[in-house]
Formats: C-alpha cells, structure tokens, sequence
C-alpha cells in the first residue's frame, strides 16, 4: 500500500509538472492574462482605486437586492479561498527554488493576473441562474456552456465542473488541513486528530448556512487574518528598515540575472526564477482558473462590471499585498537562501528572526491555520456550486457533510499524493476557463466600455445603472 502511494505519487508530480511547467499552463495564464490587459486598455491600473473604494468602503450596491450576498462578501468569500498556504509556504517554495527574483515574477503575473480575474468575475455575474432554492449559481461551469454555443462549450463547462469539484477535496480541503494539523502540532503539540475534529465541526456549522453564512463568516474574519498577519510582517520590516533598499534592489536584480540557490548556470536561474514566480503567483492568487467567479455570481450588484471590478481586487490583495510581505520579509530577514528543504517553515523562521522570543514563529502558525480554514470554507462553497451545476440542488446538502468529514482526513494522514494530484486537478480547471476567456473577451470588452462611458467613476446609483443599462445580465435578455 506504501509503494502504491509513492508509485501515485510519484506519476502525479511527473504530470504536475508538466502542467504546471514552462510550456503549458504558465505560458498560458500569463499570455491570456497580457490578451486581456491589452484588450480592457490596463483596466486593472486604471480603475483600481475606484474599484478598492467600491469593494472594500462602499461595500455593496445600494438598491441592489438580487443576488445572495453584498459585494464585500462575495470578495472576502473569494478572499477567503485564495489567501491560504500559497501566501505562506508558496512564496518561500517560489524564492527558496528560484531566489528572491521569483517576488518580481509573482507582482508580474498578479498585475496581469487581475485582467482574467476580471473577465471571469464578469462573466460569472453576467450568465448567473437562480437555483432551485433561489440562490444564485454562476461560474465557468455556466459561462463556457451558455456562452460557448455548440459542443465546445458543453466540453468546456463539464470538464471546468468535474475538476474543481475534485480539486475542492484536495486543494481545498484535505491539503488545507494537513498543513493547519501539522503545524499546530509542531508548534502547540495538539495531535491531529484534534485538529480534525475541531475543524470538521466548525466547517459543517458554517457550511450548512450556505453561502450567506460563509459570506458573515468571512466578512468579519478575513479582514481581520490578513490585517493581522500584514501587520506583524510591517513590523518587522520597520525593525529591519535599513535592510529593506538592499532586499528590494536583489528582487529586482535577481528577478534578471539569478542568484537561486539551485539551479546551476546563470541562464537556467533566470528560467527558475521566471517559472516558479509565475507558478506560485498563479496558484497563490487563482487568476484565470474561474473558481473566484463563482463566489461573485452571488453578489448582490446592479451590474457586472461593478462586481467584475471589486472581485478584481482579490488578486491585488493577494499578491500585491499579501504575498508581498511575506516575501519582503524573507528577503530582508536573510534566511531566504537555506534551500528548497527549508521552504517549508522558511516563512516562520523569517519571522523568529524579526520578532522577539518564539512570537514570530507561533504568529505564523496561527496565521496559516487562519488562512487554511479560509480556504476551506471558500473552496466549499466553490465545490457545492458545480456540484449543483452536475446533479442538482438535491446534491448541495450531501457534499456540505461529505466535505466537512474529510477534512478530518486531510489532517489525521500522509498527503503527498493529494496534493500532486490537486495540482494537476487546478490545472485542468484552468485550461477550459481560459479558452473561454479568450472566445468571450469581444462580449466583456464590448459591455465594459458601455458602462465605462456613463459611469468612468463607478458612481452611479442602482437606479442611474438601470437607465442607461437596461438589461446587463444575460438572463434577463434572455427572457425578454
């Protein structure tokens, strides 16, 4: 039974790698990402302020009452999944395999990154339906189909809806808790199995609210995790203000002429640096794989570009800020260069080094159990949806109990096969997403600059939008 896992193990690191490699998915997220910066005109740059104040102080569209959740919610749901180890152990993997130059490469692919996770936030809105229990379900799982007409988008949507079904047992669940047991137990010495036990019942008593009680959970707890952890990391970069000009300059140097601590020659480094920054990024930050579209079919927004636009700051969030003081940190802290085996508590040594005492070291841990359990609740709701979108609604209860049981799997057991083969289940989501990306772009370019051209400072009321852009989902023309 050992082999068989090692042997399963191994098979699926050889195809995540290949997936995850330099010829296919990266190429293909970033190049799509670059198609739509340059078709929305740098949306991502020209309307981020606006887009912030909507999302995060504004909160929601006043008069809007058709959707499940407010605006803020539906982004701290989307948040929620994204913000998870990739912000901890990602980014050490990315700098300890490719060198602080990797950090340059993880802010390329976010800025771009925020075009797709536009579009597919746009598109998530746009061709959203109303379930059997009223509540709204959109995603890559509609859009391919109802957007792609033919057998194409048929394939596209089915083969979106059985790998993220999938890939939320992995990625967003079992490896999840795996990472929160081991590391209480490291820290804490609280064995496993308790840590499975407690995080299976506080899943199943958020989850079987739906999307309303995942979207109050979050709302009030993500803001709170991500200030937290930015802070202590502010902190000790305000320590080590002195080291800070010398770590940004060798991320931008390194980013072009590599200093990895494996690697070999120059020109290889360099490749090492580009790939694992844009892979970590990408799998930080989840643009273009379609799964945050999900969690902003259900807001309530008078139109999708409004959404479209808030959901975009996810990825901001995440990279941009997040990611970014982990990596300063380790950088500046020096313990960068300790090597690949490190990677795995690079990030809590970086702290122990800025911080007094044991305190930084535990603030990670309780942070990646924080971001951890994020993750499962967003990836829930990610999972329950195309599991409505394959069976019905009659299938949504059923998969909220059967996921919250195996989370206490994910922390009781050996997962390294899981999570290979959660890499390689993200990947395939990916692709059909961003082939729809690309044949839909014309549609969300068209609608955006509309609505762009009567409200450039995302001021108007519910009402001023429902002049001047009568019918902005595709459901509502439908049925006219």
């Amino acid at each position: 039974m050992d082999q068989l896992g090692a042997d399963l193990s191994e098979f699926f690191g050889e195809v995540s790698g290949v997936v995850w490699g330099p010829f296919v998915l990266i190429p293909l997220l970033f190049g799509v990402g670059l198609f739509l910066s340059i078709r929305l005109r740098g949306l991502q740059f020209r309307k981020l302020g606006a887009a912030l104040r909507l999302g995060i102080i504004k909160r929601r569209d006043v008069g809007a009452d058709d959707g499940d959740v407010s605006q803020f919610q539906a982004l701290t749901t989307a948040l929620a999944a994204t913000v998870g180890t990739g912000n901890i152990v990602g980014v050490a993997t990315a700098i300890a395999i490719g060198g602080p130059g990797a950090l340059f490469w993880m802010w390329i692919t976010g800025l771009v990154g925020m075009a797709s996770k536009y579009t597919e936030a746009f598109l998530g809105v746009y061709y959203r339906r109303t379930d059997a229990a009223g509540e709204k379900s959109g995603g890559p799982q509609y859009y391919l189909e109802r957007g792609i007409r033919g057998p194409l988008g048929k394939v596209l949507g089915l083969a979106f809806t059985v790998a993220a079904i999938i890939a939320s047992f992995g990625i967003g669940n079992m490896t999840q808790g795996n990472s929160v047991a081991s590391n209480l137990d490291r820290s804490f010495g609280v064995p496993p199995w308790v840590t499975g036990v407690v995080l299976s019942v506080f899943a199943l008593i958020v989850l079987v609210g739906g999307i309303k009680s995942i979207g109050r959970v979050t709302a009030g707890f993500v803001p709170i995790m991500i200030v937290s952890y930015v802070l202590g990391a502010l902190f000790i970069l305000i320590v080590n203000v002195t080291d800070l000009p010398a770590a940004i300059a060798l991320i931008f140097t390194d980013a072009f002429s590599g200093t990895a601590a494996t690697g070999g020659f120059v020109g290889s480094t360099i490749i090492i640096a580009v790939q694992m920054g844009a892979a970590r990024g990408m799998f930080s930050n989840e643009s273009g794989m379609g799964s945050a579209a999900i969690a902003a079919a259900a807001a309530k927004t008078s139109h999708p570009v409004r959404q479209a636009l808030v959901s975009m700051t996810q990825t901001f969030i995440d990279t941009i800020v997040v990611v970014t003081f982990t990596g300063l940190v380790i950088v500046t802290t020096g313990v960068w260069d300790t090597g690949e085996d490190g990677a795995a508590t690079m990030t809590g040594e970086a702290f122990s080094h800025g911080l007094p005492g044991d305190w930084g070291h535990y603030i990670v841990t309780v942070a990646l159990a924080m971001f951890a359990f994020s993750t499962v609740l967003g990836w829930a709701y990610y999972g329950e949806r195309c599991i409505e979108r394959l069976v019905g609604r009659r299938g949504v209860m059923p998969y909220r109990v059967v996921f919250s049981l195996v989370v206490y799997v994910g922390c009781t057991v050996s997962l390294e096969a899981v999570w290979n083969f959660s890499d390689v289940m993200n990947g395939l989501m990916a692709i059909p997403n961003l082939i729809g990306l690309v044949i839909l772009s014309g549609l969300v370019v068209r609608e955006t600059k509309n609505y762009l051209a009567n409200d450039p400072a995302l001021t108007a009321t519910t009402e001023e939008v429902r002049v001047f852009s009568p019918h902005p989902f595709a459901g509502e023309v439908a049925t006219r």
